[in-house]
């Protein structure tokens, strides 16, 4: 195994491993990347503040994350496509997340199924859903999401209607993938890629063929997915979601006080500060600009998580400085399954950990339920003063 000392180090073998279009289709934004780019940069604008002379003997990075015990106050957050990344990427995720004692969650858009992935793994794991049109679908969805012992529910809110990702259209990359002889090329030469594929039956969309009506084939596939996406839902119609989930229910895509009000109304246990990894709503401020009026709007009410722009252990420590309770990873963790499947993964969540353990230490703490924005040195304005 080569040397991993950072998640870059997995992003150059996950770029040279997987196909252009899949590596593109996590590595990007929508339309001018603004936002997927300030993202990550915004984070370095937040400095730590060392101390010293202060015992940093025995320390914990473990705590909860909606009333679950976690190894670090980070989750795996839903990625579709996932098992396009790396043959049966969905399981070998999960499965490195459950042995490393943080959340994985699924999602709707997955290759492999809510079944294949409870079949191959011994813990409970989260399930995201849509906000779709078809109510049997996603009744359908939280049933089968139940009868897997699926421990909480995440409703993606902000996925209405899809954000333009120049790359992805050039790419052909779509529900399912439209290839060309330049995609089918260049899949060619990722002969490590392409051996596994040709291991796994799981190539579709698990969660919907077979499960959606009328879904049985690639061309009523794409008619689904044009047409199931619900561009009129408004908090009522997340209420009658809430009705067909009794679990723990997790909103994601919060990104304003008004609606991180909203949903505590509608009875969620937890939100996601996160604007889809800058792929929805390009020039939206990143998540980490975001946190701080949201966390003052409903931080001692509901428990917040965030998301965005996360690639190291101190991101995952200034965003608990901020009082986020939990930080979930996307692209860190499917720069580590596509380098090195399972195996890259756990190298990804040690990385993650290392980090955030000893960047904890030398801001004076041994407990990361402790950390508060004592460690952190802000700009003025950072999360306000907008005109």
């Amino acid at each position: 195994m080569p040397v991993i000392t950072e998640i870059e180090d997995l992003k150059r073998i996950y770029r040279r491993r997987v196909p252009k279009m899949f590596y593109d289709y996590c590595e990007s934004g929508s339309w001018s990347e603004q936002t997927f780019r300030e993202n990550s940069s915004d984070f370095d604008d937040i400095h730590l503040r060392q101390r010293v002379a202060i015992d940093m003997a025995n320390r914990s990075t473990a705590t909860k994350l909606i009333g679950q015990d976690v190894a670090m106050p980070v989750a795996l957050a839903p990625v579709g496509l996932t098992g396009m990344q790396h043959f049966d990427g969905e399981i070998k995720a999960a499965k490195a997340a459950e042995k490393f004692g943080v959340p994985y969650c699924l999602s709707t858009m997955s290759i492999c199924s809510i079944e294949d992935v409870a079949s191959n793994t011994s813990k409970p794991f989260w399930m995201q859903v849509y906000t779709l049109k078809d109510d049997a679908f996603m009744q359908n969805l939280f049933d089968r999401a139940k009868a897997a012992n699926c421990s909480a529910a995440v409703i993606t809110v902000d996925l209405q209607l899809l954000g333009q990702r120049h790359k992805d259209l050039k790419n052909g990359l779509s529900a399912p993938p439209k290839l060309t002889p330049k995609s089918v090329a260049n899949m060619m030469t990722k002969v490590q890629w392409g051996l596994g594929m040709l291991q796994t039956k799981r190539r579709f969309f698990g969660n919907i063929v077979g499960h959606a009506k009328g879904v049985s084939d690639a061309s009523s596939l794409t008619t689904w997915t044009a047409e199931s996406f619900d561009q009129s839902l408004n908090w009522d119609r997340i209420r009658q979601f809430r009705k067909m989930w009794d679990g723990p229910l997790i909103i994601k895509g919060i990104m304003d006080p008004r609606d991180a009000l909203e949903a505590l109304n509608v009875g969620a246990d937890a939100i996601v500060v996160s604007n889809h990894g800058g792929r929805q709503l390009d020039g939206a401020l990143s998540s980490i600009r975001a946190l701080e009026p949201i966390m003052d709007a409903v931080g001692d009410k509901i428990e917040v998580h965030i998301d965005s722009g996360i690639r190291s252990g101190q991101d995952v420590l200034k965003a608990c400085a901020m009082g986020a309770k939990g930080t979930w990873i996307g692209r860190a963790y499917v720069y580590g399954l596509g380098a090195m499947g399972e195996a890259g993964v756990t190298r990804a969540l040690e990385v993650i950990h290392k980090e955030l353990d000893m960047s904890m230490a030398l801001c004076g703490h041994r407990d990361i339920k402790g950390v508060d924005r004592d460690i952190l040195m802000v700009p003025k304005g950072f999360s306000g003063d907008w005109g």
